[in-house]
């Protein structure tokens, strides 16, 4: 029989309960045995999925989000965490902080994806944070789930996909289109490249080198 791992802790929990709480007496036994936790294939969407879900939102800050999301491969908090001043039309650049202590990395920023940007900017006008809540201040991860909830259902994806599957299907879309495993790895701010070589688990082509400006954002959506 088959066990997963989350029910292995719990079987070794309750033996340890049942010897020290309810028995109280000492097994020779170290507890202390570290397994290795499965790694997970990320839910990914496909370019169709993708372009459905984008073109459902008719509200413009809501789009801008999910948008950033998917074409600079984005963690909900970085997008929380953007400011304005982020957003580097000069270099065709998003700046993502890191927090104390880390360095700061870059992701990409498409022409399509700086035009809808400046239609939010001029319309929504944030004064700090690029995404702000209406009571000012920085909008809510809460918020972005529910509405990737929404929205998923308006366009009949049964994935079990969270704003964070736009982040892996940026990456997986990137390696099916030939980029560099490494460069994928900086976008994302990997650490180690292992991390990033999970997506080869649901890319569907062989990698190669390509031009590393390349953004699905590029394509009709």
């Amino acid at each position: 029989m088959d066990y997963s791992y989350s029910m292995m802790k719990q079987l070794l929990a309750s033996v340890r309960f049942l010897y020290e709480e309810v028995l109280q007496e000492e097994i020779d036994f170290d507890f202390n045995i570290r397994m290795k936790k499965p790694s997970r294939i990320p839910v990914v969407l496909s370019v169709e999925e993708v372009q459905r879900l984008l073109n459902s939102f008719t509200n413009l800050k809501h789009k801008a989000i999910f948008t950033l999301c998917y074409s600079a491969g984005l963690r909900v908090g970085e997008i929380l965490n953007l400011k304005v001043k982020d957003i580097d039309s000069d270099r065709m650049q998003i700046r993502i902080h890191q927090g104390k202590g880390q360095k700061d990395r870059y992701s990409i920023l498409s022409e399509k994806v700086l035009g809808l940007l400046r239609e939010y900017v001029k319309e929504y006008q944030p004064a700090d944070y690029l995404f702000e809540g209406q009571g000012g201040g920085r909008y809510s991860a809460s918020s972005i789930q529910a509405l990737m909830k929404r929205h998923k259902k308006k366009c009949r994806i049964n994935k079990k996909a969270t704003p964070h599957s736009l982040r892996h299907s940026f990456a997986t879309h990137l390696m099916d289109n030939g980029t560099d495993t490494r460069f994928i790895q900086e976008l994302l701010g990997h650490k180690h490249i292992s991390t990033t070589q999970i997506y080869t688990n649901v890319s569907s082509k062989t990698l190669k080198d390509v031009n590393p400006n390349y953004s699905r954002m590029d394509a009709k959506w």
